[in-house]
């Protein structure tokens, strides 16, 4: 099945509502160390980039007045969804991980694991800065609301994991 994920389109949200988010959607507050809005703005950025909702019963994929599923805005849930999905013939999004930061392009998404084996953050890659001669993504995200930012200076992490996105 050919690609029909539009990069350019989830990219141009992404650097449109990245410090500014969109009104029309809930935005979820980073409050004493938890929760923050960071899955639920790279769900919109996919989304714009022409990703249907997914109202499955197993894995749903969706927001609508205020509400959302699960995978729509927790990191871990997004990143297992985007994963699982990769396996099935399902029009849906996909993420296929990969290890070679040099095979990435705007539009795909960074997950970031804890030292306790968590994913606990996500965002979108937006750019990418020349570093010796080396391609180095940079990320757009929420929670803190950034553009085009150091995806390795973000946060502290055990792990970045790469996730290609494939519609």
């Amino acid at each position: 099945m050919p690609n029909k994920y539009n990069r350019t389109l989830a990219v141009d949200y992404a650097i449109k509502y990245a410090t500014d988010p969109n009104k029309q959607y809930k935005y979820y507050k980073f409050i004493n160390g938890n929760g923050g809005d960071c899955t639920n703005f790279v769900s919109q950025c996919l989304k714009a980039g022409g990703s249907p909702v997914d109202y499955n019963k197993i894995r749903p994929w969706w927001y609508h007045q205020g509400k959302s599923s699960i995978c729509w805005s927790v990191a871990h849930s997004l990143y297992w969804y985007l994963k699982m999905n990769q396996s099935t013939n399902r029009n849906v999004i996909k993420g296929l991980e990969i290890e070679d930061i040099h095979n990435l392009e705007i539009g795909d998404v960074v997950f970031y694991e804890n030292y306790n084996n968590v994913i606990f953050h996500s965002a979108i890659i937006t750019s990418f800065v020349d570093v010796s001669g080396n391609k180095e993504p940079l990320i757009s995200q929420h929670s803190f609301d950034q553009l085009n930012g150091n995806y390795l200076k973000s946060y502290e992490y055990k792990k970045a994991h790469f996730l290609k996105i494939i519609l």
